[in-house]
């Protein structure tokens, strides 16, 4: 019988991080902006909340938001030890600083490799907790990147490995040449799929780590939809019973799926960032969860 040793090798990491991950997409360039003191404060004060896992990738601020909060957190008096740093890459960017003409996926051993080597540097770290590819990439090739992620390992400059965005047949192709520790997807009450669609259930029979990004979903966009005000209407409802708000119950909500996920939180607003903390403690019934998701599908389960 064939024995993935690579696969088990990479399970023995214990490398753990915290239950709430904080998302790092908006606080460079494409969002608030953060000059290097408001970028330390904002590090020091999720950490105090007990949220140690900071979820990067290598095109945020359009290569810039790493670079920005390594600078920022290396003026900060936390040890590196205490933290877990993320990145990703695989996706090509028009910017200024790329020669790229067209938005393109590489997944090549030596742009991952060269990928992963600019993340350190800009994060002012030697290693990454874990290095996600960020989409699934037509043209990739699992050996080349079992190749890639091997590498790095031997040269301690990566600590776990994952994929981000993948159908279970490309998670499934990708498992077989190297193992899979995390596997970040967009799930939350509005976009709900991945119950369904097998990929949390392919994480939770092989021991990957889910991460959920976008966990709130669009529920307090501008856009008035049937579907988000069913949702809304069912939270409201609960608020009083959980004493809970409604950010609250919709990471109870993703909280209590037996694999386990991360929620990512993309909010720059410490308030609602210590909210969200609150939100584990919340056991949700098995009942009250099944009203949300009637709510999301706009009918009760078959």
């Amino acid at each position: 019988m064939f024995v993935n040793f690579k696969a088990q090798i990479t399970k023995m990491n214990t490398t753990k991080f915290s239950k709430i991950i904080a998302g790092t997409m908006s606080w460079g360039a494409w969002g608030k902006k953060f000059n290097c003191s408001e970028m330390q404060r904002m590090i020091e004060s999720v950490v105090d909340l007990a949220i140690t896992s900071f979820d990067h990738a290598d095109i945020y601020g359009g290569y810039t938001t790493e670079s920005a909060f390594g600078t920022a957190f290396s003026k900060t008096s936390i040890s590196r030890s205490k933290v877990q740093l993320i990145s990703k890459c695989g996706i090509q960017l028009i910017t200024p600083n790329r020669p790229n003409t067209i938005k393109h996926y590489d997944c090549s051993k030596a742009y991952i490799i060269a990928s992963a080597e600019a993340s350190l540097k800009h994060l002012k770290t030697e290693y990454l907790d874990l290095l996600l590819i960020h989409r699934p990439n037509p043209l990739m090739h699992p050996h080349e990147v079992m190749e890639a992620v091997e590498q790095l390992k031997k040269e301690g400059k990566i600590r776990r490995f994952g994929v981000s965005n993948f159908a279970p047949p490309q998670l499934e192709l990708m498992s077989s040449e190297v193992g899979i520790d995390v596997h970040q997807i967009e799930f939350s009450v509005v976009k709900c799929q991945a119950l369904f669609d097998g990929r949390l259930d392919q994480m939770l029979k092989q021991n990957i780590t889910p991460m959920a990004w976008a966990p709130l979903g669009t529920l307090f966009g501008k856009e008035t939809t049937p579907q988000k005000q069913r949702i809304l209407d069912q939270l409201q409802s609960l608020t009083t019973t959980y004493n809970a708000t409604t950010d609250q119950l919709l990471l109870a909500w993703i909280l209590k799926h037996p694999s386990k996920i991360h929620p990512v939180i993309g909010s720059t607003n410490l308030e609602r960032i210590a909210a969200s903390v609150d939100a584990v403690s919340i056991d949700l019934t098995t009942e009250d969860w099944f009203r949300v998701l009637g709510a999301s599908q706009g009918h009760e389960v078959p």
